[in-house]
C-alpha cells in the first residue's frame, strides 16, 4: 500500500492527476495522520475534517481535473488569512469567532489549483513574535519537541515538518517565514515586494509583509510560489556564474552568530563554490540605526493591527508592544526610512547578485507559554536567535531560508539567501543547487 503522507506535493499532485489515488484518499490519509500527532506538536488551530473531505471529492469532480498543479494536495493555512467559512483568529482571544465571508486571494488560488485546505495554523499573537504560543495553543518544532516551532509561521512549518501536510501557506513580515521554516527543516521564499498578492484591507505592516510557501523540497516551493504568484511554473533554467558575498555578520551590534549556523553558512558557500559560481567574503553595510527601525516597524506594525480590538483581551507583551509603536505610526508610515536603507544597501547588491547569511544565530527558544513572560524578555529571546531576517523586510527584497547541516542536537539548521528585487527565480536556482550538493531528510521522524 502507497503511503501519501510525508509524499511531496508535486508527487501527490502527478498521482492524482494520473488516477493512481483520489483526492479524498491522499487528504483522509494526512487527516489521519493530524489526528495521531498534533497532540504532540501543537499545529493546528483548527482541523476542517469533513469540509476538507467534500472539497477532496469536489476537486475530483472538476473539469479541469487534469490540469491542476496542486491537485489533491492538502495545505495548511495560517491562521491570519481568511479561509471561507472558518474565523480568522491570528491567535487572540480578541478577535471575533466569526465565519470568514470569503477566501484570501492566495487562498483561492490554491483552491483554484486544486489544493484541499484542511486546517488553520497557530500563530503567536497578531504574529507579533518569533515563537508561535498563546492562548489558543503552543507549536513545537517536529524535530525537537522541546524547542519552539519558531514563529509566526509556526504552526504551518511544524505541519509540513511532521509530515502532516506537504506544503503550507504563510507570511513573513520580520522573519516569519523563515524563522520557522529554519527551525523546522524546511524550504520558504520571502517574496519581493508586490510578487504575491497581500489582499485588500489586510495587515502588511506598512509593506513589509508577505505571503509564501513553505515546503520540504524546493520543486515543492517552486511550484506553490507559482501559484500564489499566478505565474506559470516554466522550466527551470541555470542562472550562469553568479557572484555570491558570504557574510556572518549579524547586522544588530551585540549579537553573535553561534558555531553551528556559521559553518552552515561556510559549508553552503563551499558547494556554490563546487557548483561554480564566484563566492568570497563581503559583508553588507548594515547602519547602526537598523536595530532601531527594525523596532520601530515592529511595534507599529502590532500598533495598526491591535487599534480596532478590546486591549483588555490582549496578552500583556502584545499590549506593550503596540503601546510602544503607536508613536512611530507616522513616521513609519512615510516610508522614509526603509528608502533609505536600501540606498545604502544597493551598491552592495551591484557588487553582488546574491547574499548568502546563516539563517539564524542559534536554535530556537524552549517551547512554552512565552506569552506569558514579560515583554522585554520575548523581545531579547526574538533578537539573540533571529537578528539576520528584518532588513529584507524593510527593503522589500526577495529572501530564502534552505536547509544545511544539523545542529549539535540533530535538528536541522540552515542559511539564508537573498537577492535584488526580481530575482526569486535565481534563488531558488540556487537553493536548488544547494539541495542537489546536500540533501536534506523531508521531514521529521515522528513515527
Amino acid at each position: 500500500m502507497t503511503t501519501w503522507a510525508g509524499r511531496t506535493a508535486a508527487e501527490i499532485s502527478a498521482a492524482v492527476r494520473e488516477k493512481r489515488v483520489t483526492p479524498r484518499e491522499v487528504v483522509a490519509e494526512h487527516l489521519a495522520r493530524i489526528e495521531r500527532l498534533d497532540g504532540r506538536v501543537g499545529a493546528f488551530r483548527t482541523v476542517r475534517a469533513e469540509a476538507a473531505l467534500a472539497e477532496a471529492d469536489e476537486v475530483a469532480a472538476r473539469g479541469d481535473f487534469a490540469e491542476l498543479p496542486l491537485a489533491g494536495v492538502p495545505v495548511a493555512v495560517k491562521d491570519n488569512l481568511a479561509v471561507r467559512g472558518e474565523s480568522r483568529r491570528i491567535g487572540s482571544a480578541a478577535t471575533p469567532d466569526t465565519p470568514s465571508p470569503q477566501d484570501h486571494v492566495t487562498v483561492a488560488r490554491l483552491r483554484a489549483a486544486g489544493a484541499v485546505v484542511v486546517g488553520l495554523t497557530n500563530v503567536p499573537e497578531l504574529c507579533v513574535f518569533g515563537t508561535t504560543d498563546g492562548v489558543l495553543g503552543i507549536a513545537r518544532n517536529p524535530w525537537d519537541p522541546t524547542r519552539s516551532a519558531g514563529g509566526s509561521s509556526g504552526g504551518s512549518a511544524a505541519a509540513v515538518a511532521a509530515g502532516m501536510v506537504p506544503i503550507a501557506l504563510g507570511n513573513d513580515g520580520m522573519g516569519s517565514l523563515r524563522i520557522p521554516a529554519a527551525n523546522c527543516g524546511l524550504v520558504t521564499i520571502k517574496p519581493g515586494q508586490g510578487v504575491v498578492p497581500t489582499g485588500d484591507g489586510d495587515s502588511t505592516w506598512f509593506g513589509m509583509s508577505e505571503n509564501g510557501p513553505l515546503a520540504t523540497t524546493v520543486e515543492d516551493a517552486r511550484l506553490m510560489f507559482s501559484v500564489l504568484a499566478g505565474t506559470e511554473p516554466g522550466p527551470v533554467s541555470a542562472p550562469g556564474v553568479l557572484r555570491v558575498a558570504v557574510s556572518l555578520r549579524s547586522p544588530l551590534a551585540g549579537v553573535t552568530i553561534s558555531r553551528p549556523y556559521a559553518a552552515a553558512a561556510r559549508d553552503a558557500a563551499g558547494l556554490l563554490m563546487r557548483a561554480g559560481h564566484q563566492v568570497r567574503r563581503a559583508d553588507p553595510p548594515y547602519p547602526l540605526s537598523l536595530a532601531t527601525t527594525s523596532l520601530a516597524h515592529w511595534t507599529a506594525g502590532t500598533a495598526a493591527d491591535a487599534r480596532p480590538l478590546d486591549p483588555r483581551l490582549l496578552t500583556r507583551r502584545t499590549r506593550v508592544h503596540a503601546r510602544l509603536g503607536r508613536p512611530f505610526l507616522r513616521t513609519v508610515s512615510s516610508g522614509a526610512s526603509r528608502e533609505q536603507l536600501r540606498r545604502r544597501l544597493e551598491p552592495f547588491f551591484t557588487e553582488h547578485d546574491v547574499l548568502l547569511t546563516p539563517a539564524l544565530a542559534r536554535r530556537s527558544p524552549k517551547a512554552g507559554p512565552w506569552h506569558e513572560r514579560g515583554w522585554l524578555s520575548n523581545v531579547l529571546a526574538n533578537t539573540n536567535y533571529s537578528p539576520l531576517t528584518p532588513a529584507w523586510n524593510l527593503t522589500g527584497w526577495p529572501a530564502m531560508s534552505v536547509p544545511c547541516g544539523t545542529l549539535p542536537s540533530g535538528a536541522p539548521c540552515a542559511v539564508q539567501l537573498v537577492g535584488r528585487p526580481g530575482t526569486e527565480s535565481r534563488l531558488l536556482e540556487l537553493a536548488r543547487q544547494l539541495e542537489e550538493r546536500n540533501p536534506w531528510q523531508r521531514t521529521a521522524p515522528m513515527d
